[in-house]
């Protein structure tokens, strides 16, 4: 509810919606509203607002509301319990797909840096293949001399 001073003297409609606001008493409206209110409370209609409203106050003032039971509190602390073990989990779940993707893309890195970095040059020496070996080719169509040596 938006609250305006009033400039003059109250109206019953502003009385009545201050009283449903803040109650019978007085001293709990807002002060700018406070000495306009007091005057209009001299008035019958006023009276019977207020009256109206002092009886809404001493039903709310009544009211009292249980304390938990045992069974209620011992089911909060087991549903907050369960609460923390299940944000543990996938807290740790989440750590193990970040460090994953962190792996994935350090070697990522590091496949694009060698490809990149590594120069493209000829070897300028033989290579042996399966059919060579250090005293010379022993593939199928070496010369009988060869070997004979």
């Amino acid at each position: 509810m938006a609250e305006r001073p009033s400039d003059g003297p109250m109206d019953a409609g502003r009385f009545a919606a201050l009283a449903d606001a803040y109650g019978s008493a007085l001293h709990r409206w807002p002060p700018a509203d406070q000495a306009a209110a007091m005057l209009f409370a001299e008035t019958d209609e006023g009276r019977a607002v207020l009256r109206r409203a002092g009886r809404l106050d001493t039903m709310l003032d009544r009211h009292r509301v249980e304390a938990p039971g045992p069974a209620l509190h011992r089911t909060i602390l087991a549903r907050a319990a369960a609460e923390v073990r299940q944000e543990r989990r996938r807290r740790f779940w989440w750590l193990g797909f970040g460090l994953a993707g962190v792996g994935l893309a350090g070697a990522v890195a590091g496949l694009a840096l060698v490809t990149v970095v590594s120069p493209d040059i000829q070897p300028d020496h033989y290579v042996m293949d399966a059919n060579a070996t250090s005293f010379g080719d022993a593939g199928p169509d070496v010369d009988q001399t060869e070997e004979d040596l």
